[in-house]
């Protein structure tokens, strides 16, 4: 099958990862890079032996089938529909976009040129969620009855050298971690009909703890702990835990509870971690299971690889615009719930993302 020529735009903090694992691939090769700082696309390009160019001139080669669009939350928009209008396929970090207007107008506009949208996250195509989602499909634990997921933390600015995004618009912790979380609920229960929420910024403001900028102050303009219900199309009802503003907590990541028993799941911003099931009446407590998919390391990359394979073999992908778009009206939802202190019926839906075939290779997607 051809390689697929990736141009990358925005060589921030998490580009590395995906420059590393694209060379794992054999469906996918960087050719290009851009930043608003040219410096730091040419320091990535001669790092990864590819070429630094402008925003424009990475747009306008007509080599680059696919845009990788890793610029900061409040960019994925316009530089997705910018890909979009140039003919470019587009896969960008989460979220698609800040307002469910701006996703669906970029879902609409790649649709008329018959284009595809992608979005991250991947962790649920890991070994992890997809075994997860197996044991669901399989009965392992019967019918699902409710979730819980939880991602507590103190923040970012203790580590990440300029976390200010983080708490401004586009930010905050549902916005940011919440895809995770959402889109690995989404992929074991199916899609979300209605939702309600409380949220609150806890501290006005916080102190940059990281180099370069130690000591500056960050003023936070998004809720920092939101805690959401959502009741899923299938009946089961799901709470979810997102917060900046925890010292410590022992919560699991992710439980799903059936009518038979019940799963633990591990961190879905991660595609590997135990998986636990406890049976009623068949095991004797918690029990770890084996995995049955790979891409259990960090394989962030698997969605856009995914992705440039289903352009070349005419199927759907799993990572699409559709999927990201739902988990966007998700947590819009809950934070509009939490402001107005009601119940909000979804706007959108979704298909559940097929599971991958069971026995694939790490460097090449199924055929």
């Amino acid at each position: 099958m051809p390689t697929t020529k990736i141009g990358v735009i925005g060589c921030g903090n998490i580009c590395g990862i995906y420059f590393k694992n694209i060379e794992r691939f054999e469906n996918l090769e960087v050719k290009a890079c851009a930043d608003l700082l040219a410096d730091v696309a040419e320091t990535k390009a001669g790092e990864f032996k590819c070429a630094a160019l402008s925003v424009d001139e990475l747009l306008a080669d007509p080599a680059i089938e696919i845009v990788l669009n890793l610029t900061i939350p409040t960019a994925h928009f316009e530089v997705a529909m910018r890909a979009v209008e140039a003919g470019k396929h587009i896969y960008s970090e989460k979220p698609i976009a800040l307002s469910l207007d701006e996703a669906r107008q970029l879902n609409e506009a790649a649709r008329r040129k018959g284009l595809r949208v992608g979005n991250a996250p991947d962790t649920f195509l890991g070994g992890s969620h997809q075994t997860c989602r197996k044991l669901i499909d399989d009965g392992w634990i019967g019918e699902p009855v409710s979730a819980e997921a939880f991602m507590l933390s103190h923040g970012m600015e203790h580590w990440h050298p300029n976390p200010e995004f983080f708490y401004k618009k586009g930010g905050g912790p549902l916005l940011d971690m919440g895809p995770y979380y959402i889109t690995a609920l989404v992929n074991m229960m199916g899609p979300v009909r209605r939702v309600t929420a409380s949220a609150r910024i806890s501290f006005a403001e916080r102190r940059i703890a990281s180099a370069p900028r130690y000591g500056q102050m960050i003023s936070v303009e998004t809720p920092t702990h939101v805690s959401g219900i959502m009741e899923f199309a299938n009946g089961a009802i799901g709470t979810m835990i997102t917060s900046f503003d925890s010292w410590a907590n022992q919560l699991p990541r992710i439980e799903v509870h059936g009518t038979r028993g019940s799963l633990q799941a591990p961190t879905p911003n991660g595609f590997g971690g135990p998986i636990k099931i406890n049976i009623h009446g068949v095991t004797d407590g918690w029990k770890e299971m084996p995995f049955c998919y790979g891409f259990q390391e960090n394989s962030r990359g698997v969605g856009l690889s995914d992705m440039a394979n289903a352009i070349r073999t005419k199927r759907p992908h799993r990572t699409n615009g559709e999927l990201a778009t739902h988990v966007l009206d998700v947590m819009l939802s809950l934070l509009q719930a939490a402001e107005e202190g009601r119940h909000l019926d979804l706007q959108t839906t979704c298909q559940q993302p097929a599971l991958l075939p069971m026995g694939l290779s790490e460097t090449q997607m199924e055929p």
